[in-house]
């Protein structure tokens, strides 16, 4: 079936932020006027095995979950949602506005599916189109560049007949489309974000295997971790996984200080919109919490790239970082955590070292007798090395690389 938006009408109420406020669908009873608000059935991919974390972070912002499949959520938001999911959202990917789904086994299917879209609500006559990316998954058509020429194609000719033009300059704003095959089901969906989400815009400088920073986010969320508990990385790198948790404990939004593809899109999304929701972010920062959050390494240039990473995020005087050894870990608090991403030994040079340095790491956490492990790794014998069963362990896609993500809870803190 091909879907397109959905209109409601809402009324436009005036606090602190002018934010639209959603009283009663379909229910109109206001003397303060009326307001057309469109909503969307928006996409937001993420990791392979993090949905369960993405669609509790769509549920804490307010938004209807519709559908959990491998590697995306899909939620009902209107335009305010989209500025607000691009900002907040911490394991995302991106947020696709879907603009239909249909099944097609041939390229005929494709091409004639694509051209019913409606195309024209979403792009001007002046705007520069294409599809960014195409993934096919045990389906008919697989090839992704034939999709995109096609599917490119039938968009043109569907809005060749809506603007009566016989070509387009496509000088305007950028509207990338991505979509998915699956089963022969073709899924497509308008890319609001641009830049992937795990791109803040602090990470300037990085390790040589660094962990994407909307992953590092996730697997500090799938911890009980709050702010008021130690956290150490013993394998720190370029700081990534400290620094998502400073700005979880200052409630940064991710996304604050980066900008967006449907930032220019006025047609769709009133500049006033963005600005009352990056104005909400700022609002919410809060610096004033005392927090411990410990990194080291052994290279004193991954020190000196971190702490330059965590200045431009902001959240420099929330961490300290040491150039230190892993069997130097030590700490004289109770009921910490360490959640690392250390080396898994891919490069065939580095395959030697990789049995020792997670004994270490098994030794140091045996003497922090009250603390928790959580570490992720593809390394086959990490449970053997650090000598103890994982109490958990999930299986999470880093890119194309199948990882554990292994956990090794500590007791609880006594309540006081």
């Amino acid at each position: 079936m091909i879907t397109g938006p959905v209109f409601f009408c809402y009324p436009f109420l005036t606090d602190g932020y002018n934010k639209y406020k959603i009283l009663k669908e379909n229910e109109i009873k206001t003397d303060i006027g009326e307001y057309i608000m469109k909503r969307y059935e928006l996409i937001a991919p993420c990791h392979f095995g993090l949905e369960a974390v993405l669609k509790r972070e769509i549920t804490d912002l307010g938004y209807d979950v519709a559908q959990v499949e491998d590697g995306r959520v899909t939620f009902i938001g209107d335009d305010e949602a989209i500025c607000r999911a691009n900002i907040g959202l911490r394991t995302a990917e991106r947020i696709l506005i879907k603009v239909g789904s249909f099944h097609a086994e041939t390229f005929d299917e494709l091409f004639e599916n694509t051209k019913k879209l409606p195309w024209e609500e979403y792009i001007p006559s002046d705007g520069k189109f294409w599809v960014a990316k195409a993934a096919s998954i045990k389906s008919q058509l697989f090839s992704p560049s034939d999709i995109q020429s096609i599917m490119k194609k039938a968009m043109v000719e569907r809005l060749k007949q809506v603007y009566h033009v016989s070509w387009f300059s496509e000088d305007g704003q950028s509207f990338p489309v991505r979509v998915f095959l699956m089963k022969d089901t073709v899924t497509v969906g308008l890319d609001t974000t641009g830049e992937s989400l795990h791109k803040r815009g602090y990470r300037k400088y990085t390790a040589k295997a660094p962990i994407a920073e909307n992953l590092a986010a996730a697997l500090i969320m799938l911890t009980p971790w709050r702010s008021d508990r130690i956290l150490v990385d013993p394998f720190c790198g370029s700081g990534t996984v400290l620094i998502e948790a400073a700005l979880m404990a200052a409630n940064i939004a991710p996304g604050m200080k980066r900008g967006f593809t449907a930032l220019k899109w006025g047609h769709l999304i009133d500049k006033k919109v963005w600005d009352d929701c990056y104005e909400e972010a700022r609002e919410m920062v809060d610096l004033s919490g005392a927090v411990d959050l410990e990194g080291s390494d052994l290279d004193p240039e991954m020190i000196r790239i971190a702490k330059q990473n965590a200045r431009l995020a902001g959240v420099e005087q929330m961490i300290k970082f040491e150039e230190k050894d892993v069997s130097r870990l030590s700490h004289t608090g109770k009921y910490g955590f360490i959640i690392t991403n250390p080396p898994y030994g891919e490069r065939l040079e580095e395959k030697e070292n990789i049995p020792p340095l997670y004994r270490k790491l098994g030794e140091r956490f045996k003497s922090l007798d009250t603390w928790s492990l959580y570490l992720i790794t593809s390394y086959e014998d990490a449970q053997k090395d650090i000598g103890r069963k994982a109490d958990k362990n999930r299986k999470i896609y880093n890119g194309m690389m199948k990882t554990y993500y292994y956990q090794f809870m500590g007791p609880r803190p006594p309540r006081e």
